[in-house]
Protein backbone atom coordinates (compact mmCIF):
# COMPACT_ATOMS: atom_id res chain seq x y z
CA UNK A 1 0.00 0.00 0.00
CA UNK A 2 1.22 3.27 -0.82
CA UNK A 3 2.28 5.68 2.25
CA UNK A 4 0.32 8.49 0.60
CA UNK A 5 -3.03 6.17 1.30
CA UNK A 6 -2.33 6.32 4.74
CA UNK A 7 -3.13 9.78 5.03
CA UNK A 8 -5.90 11.76 4.08
CA UNK A 9 -5.29 14.74 1.36
CA UNK A 10 -5.93 17.40 4.20
CA UNK A 11 -3.80 15.54 6.80
CA UNK A 12 -1.11 15.72 4.05
CA UNK A 13 -1.46 19.74 3.47
CA UNK A 14 -1.12 19.82 7.19
CA UNK A 15 2.19 17.66 7.97
CA UNK A 16 4.44 20.09 6.70
CA UNK A 17 3.02 23.06 8.73
CA UNK A 18 2.74 20.63 12.09
CA UNK A 19 6.32 19.80 11.11
CA UNK A 20 7.49 22.64 10.72
CA UNK A 21 5.51 23.44 14.39
CA UNK A 22 7.66 21.00 16.26
CA UNK A 23 10.98 21.69 14.82
CA UNK A 24 10.69 25.88 15.28
CA UNK A 25 8.29 26.46 18.14
CA UNK A 26 6.74 29.80 18.15
CA UNK A 27 7.21 32.74 20.78
CA UNK A 28 5.33 35.03 21.83
CA UNK A 29 6.18 38.57 20.47
CA UNK A 30 5.21 40.13 24.06
CA UNK A 31 7.35 37.69 26.33
CA UNK A 32 9.36 35.72 24.64
CA UNK A 33 7.13 32.40 26.06
CA UNK A 34 6.64 29.30 23.96
CA UNK A 35 2.95 29.36 22.19
CA UNK A 36 1.87 28.80 18.61
CA UNK A 37 0.09 32.19 17.97
CA UNK A 38 2.03 35.58 17.61
CA UNK A 39 1.19 36.84 21.22
CA UNK A 40 0.42 34.20 23.89
CA UNK A 41 -3.19 33.48 25.91
CA UNK A 42 -1.72 35.83 28.91
CA UNK A 43 -0.31 38.46 27.32
CA UNK A 44 -3.65 38.89 24.97
CA UNK A 45 -5.68 39.48 28.61
CA UNK A 46 -2.98 41.75 30.30
CA UNK A 47 -2.29 44.18 27.23
CA UNK A 48 -4.46 43.74 24.57
CA UNK A 49 -8.17 42.84 25.72
CA UNK A 50 -8.83 44.98 28.79
CA UNK A 51 -11.83 47.14 28.71
CA UNK A 52 -11.74 50.68 29.72
CA UNK A 53 -13.90 54.18 29.49
CA UNK A 54 -13.43 55.78 26.63
CA UNK A 55 -14.67 59.10 25.39
CA UNK A 56 -16.99 58.64 22.34
CA UNK A 57 -15.56 60.49 19.55
CA UNK A 58 -11.89 59.89 19.94
CA UNK A 59 -11.36 56.66 22.35
CA UNK A 60 -9.15 58.99 24.97
CA UNK A 61 -9.54 57.38 28.30
CA UNK A 62 -11.83 58.57 30.64
CA UNK A 63 -11.63 58.64 34.26
CA UNK A 64 -15.37 58.93 34.84
CA UNK A 65 -18.61 57.58 33.27
CA UNK A 66 -19.07 61.06 30.57
CA UNK A 67 -19.93 60.21 26.94
CA UNK A 68 -17.83 62.68 25.63
CA UNK A 69 -13.83 64.66 27.07
CA UNK A 70 -13.66 67.76 27.35
CA UNK A 71 -11.47 68.57 24.11
CA UNK A 72 -14.29 66.82 22.09
CA UNK A 73 -16.77 69.03 24.02
CA UNK A 74 -14.56 71.93 23.44
CA UNK A 75 -13.41 71.57 20.07
CA UNK A 76 -15.53 68.60 18.42
CA UNK A 77 -13.32 67.15 15.55
CA UNK A 78 -14.39 65.82 11.71
CA UNK A 79 -15.25 62.81 12.35
CA UNK A 80 -17.97 61.32 14.95
CA UNK A 81 -16.77 57.78 16.78
CA UNK A 82 -13.75 56.48 17.26
CA UNK A 83 -13.11 52.65 18.49
CA UNK A 84 -9.65 51.10 19.37
CA UNK A 85 -8.40 47.81 20.69
CA UNK A 86 -5.28 48.95 23.54
CA UNK A 87 -3.72 51.89 24.13
CA UNK A 88 -0.21 52.76 22.58
CA UNK A 89 1.81 51.83 25.51
CA UNK A 90 4.47 49.53 26.29
CA UNK A 91 4.68 46.58 25.22
CA UNK A 92 2.08 46.58 23.25
CA UNK A 93 3.54 49.79 20.94
CA UNK A 94 6.67 47.61 20.08
CA UNK A 95 4.20 45.34 17.89
CA UNK A 96 2.80 48.72 15.92
CA UNK A 97 6.34 49.92 15.65
CA UNK A 98 7.42 46.47 14.24
CA UNK A 99 4.35 46.35 11.74
CA UNK A 100 5.13 50.07 10.84
CA UNK A 101 9.00 50.21 10.62
CA UNK A 102 10.09 46.51 10.41
CA UNK A 103 7.69 45.07 7.81
CA UNK A 104 6.05 42.60 10.39
CA UNK A 105 3.35 42.39 8.30
CA UNK A 106 1.62 39.66 10.32
CA UNK A 107 0.91 41.53 13.10
CA UNK A 108 -1.39 43.39 10.91
CA UNK A 109 -4.21 40.37 11.30
CA UNK A 110 -3.76 40.18 15.02
CA UNK A 111 -4.72 44.27 15.49
CA UNK A 112 -7.25 43.57 13.01
CA UNK A 113 -8.97 40.71 15.24
CA UNK A 114 -8.56 42.71 18.08
CA UNK A 115 -10.22 45.93 16.63
CA UNK A 116 -13.14 43.66 15.53
CA UNK A 117 -13.65 42.00 18.56
CA UNK A 118 -13.72 45.21 20.37
CA UNK A 119 -16.03 47.08 18.32
CA UNK A 120 -18.36 43.75 18.19
CA UNK A 121 -18.61 43.62 21.99
CA UNK A 122 -19.20 47.96 22.56
CA UNK A 123 -22.63 48.59 22.48
CA UNK A 124 -22.44 51.92 20.82
CA UNK A 125 -20.73 50.19 17.36
CA UNK A 126 -22.65 51.53 14.32
CA UNK A 127 -21.28 49.55 11.56
CA UNK A 128 -19.72 51.71 8.60
CA UNK A 129 -21.12 51.31 4.91
CA UNK A 130 -17.42 51.52 3.48
CA UNK A 131 -13.86 51.18 5.23
CA UNK A 132 -11.00 53.48 3.99
CA UNK A 133 -7.12 53.29 5.37
CA UNK A 134 -5.68 56.36 5.64
CA UNK A 135 -3.60 57.01 2.71
CA UNK A 136 0.29 57.46 2.22
CA UNK A 137 1.56 59.72 -0.08
CA UNK A 138 3.79 58.14 -3.08
CA UNK A 139 6.87 58.66 -1.98
CA UNK A 140 6.48 57.26 1.48
CA UNK A 141 4.50 54.43 -0.13
CA UNK A 142 7.44 53.69 -2.30
CA UNK A 143 10.14 53.97 0.88
CA UNK A 144 8.14 51.74 2.79
CA UNK A 145 6.91 49.47 0.33
CA UNK A 146 3.35 49.00 1.69
CA UNK A 147 0.81 50.97 3.34
CA UNK A 148 0.34 49.14 7.41
CA UNK A 149 -2.76 50.58 7.20
CA UNK A 150 -3.91 49.01 4.41
CA UNK A 151 -2.69 45.89 5.80
CA UNK A 152 -5.27 45.98 8.62
CA UNK A 153 -7.72 46.92 7.07
CA UNK A 154 -8.04 43.72 4.74
CA UNK A 155 -8.23 41.54 7.44
CA UNK A 156 -10.85 43.75 9.33
CA UNK A 157 -13.09 44.30 6.27
CA UNK A 158 -13.37 40.36 6.27
CA UNK A 159 -13.76 40.05 9.79
CA UNK A 160 -16.48 42.88 9.91
CA UNK A 161 -18.28 41.86 6.26
CA UNK A 162 -17.50 45.63 5.45
CA UNK A 163 -16.61 46.54 2.13
CA UNK A 164 -12.97 47.58 2.00
CA UNK A 165 -12.14 50.50 -0.32
CA UNK A 166 -8.73 51.51 -0.54
CA UNK A 167 -8.34 53.83 -3.05
CA UNK A 168 -11.12 56.10 -1.23
CA UNK A 169 -9.18 58.69 -0.01
CA UNK A 170 -5.68 60.48 -1.40
CA UNK A 171 -3.03 61.59 0.47
CA UNK A 172 -2.03 64.69 -2.46
CA UNK A 173 0.19 66.42 -0.49
CA UNK A 174 3.25 64.86 1.21
CA UNK A 175 3.85 65.64 4.78
CA UNK A 176 6.31 65.29 7.44
CA UNK A 177 5.83 62.43 9.68
CA UNK A 178 3.27 63.36 12.61
CA UNK A 179 6.04 62.79 15.59
CA UNK A 180 8.33 64.32 14.42
CA UNK A 181 6.66 67.60 14.50
CA UNK A 182 5.55 69.75 17.62
CA UNK A 183 2.29 69.42 18.50
CA UNK A 184 0.96 73.03 17.63
CA UNK A 185 2.36 72.31 14.05
CA UNK A 186 0.74 68.65 13.49
CA UNK A 187 -2.82 70.28 12.51
CA UNK A 188 -1.36 72.93 9.69
CA UNK A 189 1.04 70.12 8.86
CA UNK A 190 -1.88 67.79 7.37
CA UNK A 191 -3.92 71.17 5.77
CA UNK A 192 -5.72 70.29 2.68
CA UNK A 193 -3.41 66.83 2.41
CA UNK A 194 -6.24 64.63 1.51
CA UNK A 195 -8.47 64.53 -1.06
CA UNK A 196 -11.82 62.11 -2.01
CA UNK A 197 -10.89 60.09 -5.03
CA UNK A 198 -13.26 62.17 -7.95
CA UNK A 199 -14.14 58.92 -8.87
CA UNK A 200 -16.24 57.61 -5.74
CA UNK A 201 -17.96 60.58 -5.68
CA UNK A 202 -21.25 59.03 -6.01
CA UNK A 203 -20.59 56.55 -3.66
CA UNK A 204 -19.92 58.64 -0.71
CA UNK A 205 -22.99 60.49 -1.03
CA UNK A 206 -24.49 60.21 2.42
CA UNK A 207 -22.26 57.00 3.28
CA UNK A 208 -20.87 56.55 6.60
CA UNK A 209 -17.31 55.87 6.34
CA UNK A 210 -14.57 54.36 8.39
CA UNK A 211 -11.53 55.15 8.81
CA UNK A 212 -9.01 52.51 9.63
CA UNK A 213 -5.27 53.38 11.03
CA UNK A 214 -2.65 51.64 12.91
CA UNK A 215 -2.29 54.70 15.71
CA UNK A 216 -4.09 57.98 16.93
CA UNK A 217 -1.93 59.97 18.88
CA UNK A 218 -3.00 63.94 18.70
CA UNK A 219 -6.02 62.88 16.10
CA UNK A 220 -5.24 65.52 13.63
CA UNK A 221 -4.47 62.70 10.91
CA UNK A 222 -7.74 61.19 10.90
CA UNK A 223 -9.66 64.68 11.41
CA UNK A 224 -7.91 66.36 8.39
CA UNK A 225 -9.41 63.06 6.18
CA UNK A 226 -12.71 62.72 8.23
CA UNK A 227 -12.72 66.78 6.72
CA UNK A 228 -12.15 65.56 3.02
CA UNK A 229 -14.41 62.71 2.98
CA UNK A 230 -17.57 65.05 4.46
CA UNK A 231 -16.49 68.16 2.01
CA UNK A 232 -17.23 64.75 -0.36
CA UNK A 233 -20.83 64.16 0.94
CA UNK A 234 -19.96 61.26 3.71
CA UNK A 235 -22.65 61.64 6.31
CA UNK A 236 -20.72 60.17 9.16
CA UNK A 237 -17.20 58.83 10.00
CA UNK A 238 -15.97 56.20 12.21
CA UNK A 239 -12.07 56.01 12.93
CA UNK A 240 -11.03 52.33 13.32
CA UNK A 241 -7.61 52.29 15.18
CA UNK A 242 -5.21 49.80 16.71
CA UNK A 243 -3.79 51.62 19.10
CA UNK A 244 -4.52 54.82 20.58
CA UNK A 245 -1.87 57.04 22.49
CA UNK A 246 -3.14 57.69 25.76
CA UNK A 247 -3.02 61.76 26.53
CA UNK A 248 0.28 62.64 28.93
Amino acid sequence: MAIRTLFSHDAWKRLPRQLLASLLPAQCALCAGPCRELVCVPCRQQYLEQTRPRCRQCANPLDDMAQLCGRCLRRPPAYDATFTAADYAAPVDQLLLQLKFGARLAHAPLFAQLLAQAVQRDSNWDAPQLLCPVPLGPARLVERGYNQALEIARPLARHLDIALQARLALRVRETRAQSGVAPRERRANLAHAFIAEPAFSARLAACHVGIVDDVMSSGHTVHALAAALKRAGARKVTVLVAARTPPH
